[in-house]
């Protein structure tokens, strides 16, 4: 059995589908299951109650993590670290094996130019310091030989069928979609890499599957050379066939929004990542696989071609 906790979101669905090709036998884990595959077992349970985690582990192989919590500080403060706690149990009891999901936020912000897995971790906001504290976790219990698991990570992500979930997406491709200008953050200038979310869950599997990838760091396959926040807006806007019209918000902006809109209030903090250049190397996954990232231009394609943007 392979278990996914966290299942409804974008990375989990699409990790359900690419389990396909490893096994039948897959389980989805949150408070409202939805099958992604006809076989798929469905456990419904709170994740922040550790009973329910264990129960939910039981049985398992190989738990996957793709758990994503309120964007809001205070709440990753308090549920990530025990969360994490309690899945690392519940691992340790069932003796299977765990892949997280993480994100880059515990990078330090002066190399996000040419970030691999050995880019040192030195997180400069508070989101990103909860992000280090439970990936040391779980580095800690696979030095110390008691978990045997993996770490994932991906830029940020973009792909089809992805509406709420992906800030591409809300600003750029909703706002052309429907006639409105698209919106970038802080400077247009920077390259900013994305991770194809399709890409992101077939990895995900693979390395999941893979007996010797564990007990490492990998990074998502994630497309090279990406393109400055004015090229992603231009190349999206001329694959819709719409005028590239847009605004960039300044982080003075940014900060008076933050005093009335709680999404704009977490932003800030992390409006490092777009006033330099953050680039994504998967390097290590591509050489070691031979699977190469979906290109931009073609991951922009199948997006417009979801229904959404019909």
């Amino acid at each position: 059995m392979q278990t996914i906790l966290g299942a409804g979101g974008a990375i989990g669905v699409s990790l359900a589908k690419a389990l396909t090709q490893y096994t039948t036998d897959i389980r989805l884990v949150n408070r409202h299951p939805v099958k992604v595959n006809e076989s798929d077992q469905l456990v419904t349970a709170d994740l922040m109650d550790p009973v329910q985690v264990k129960k939910a582990i039981e049985g398992s192989s190989i738990v996957y993590v793709t758990v994503g919590f309120p964007y809001s500080y205070k709440v990753w403060e308090t549920s990530w670290p025990a969360f994490m706690k309690s899945v690392i149990q519940a691992c340790q009891d069932a003796k299977c094996k765990l892949v997280f999901f993480d994100n880059m936020y515990l990078y330090d912000p002066d190399h996000l130019n040419g970030m691999n897995e050995l880019t040192p971790v030195n997180p400069c906001s508070k989101k990103g310091a909860v992000r280090a504290r439970i990936a040391q976790m779980i580095l800690d219990e696979t030095k110390n030989g008691t978990l045997t698991a993996l770490i994932a990570r991906s830029a940020d992500f973009y792909g089809p069928s992805i509406k709420q979930v992906s800030l591409l997406t809300e600003t750029v491709f909703n706002n052309l979609a429907s006639g409105k200008k698209a919106n970038w953050l802080v400077s247009d200038s920077f390259k900013h890499s994305f991770t194809y979310v399709p890409d992101a869950g077939k990895a995900t599997a693979l390395l999941g599957n893979t007996e010797d990838a564990y007990n490492q760091v990998w990074h998502l396959p994630t497309a090279p050379d990406p393109l400055t926040g004015k090229e992603w807006i231009t190349t999206i806007a001329n694959e819709m066939n719409v005028k590239p019209h847009y605004r960039v918000a300044p982080k003075a902006l940014i900060r008076i929004m933050g005093l009335f809109m709680p999404i704009m209030k977490e932003t800030v903090e992390m409006l490092y990542q777009y006033d330099r250049d953050y680039v994504f190397d998967s390097s290590k996954f591509e050489d070691r696989f031979g699977i190469k990232p979906t290109p931009y231009r073609e991951g922009i394609r199948e997006i417009i071609k979801a229904d959404y943007f019909k």
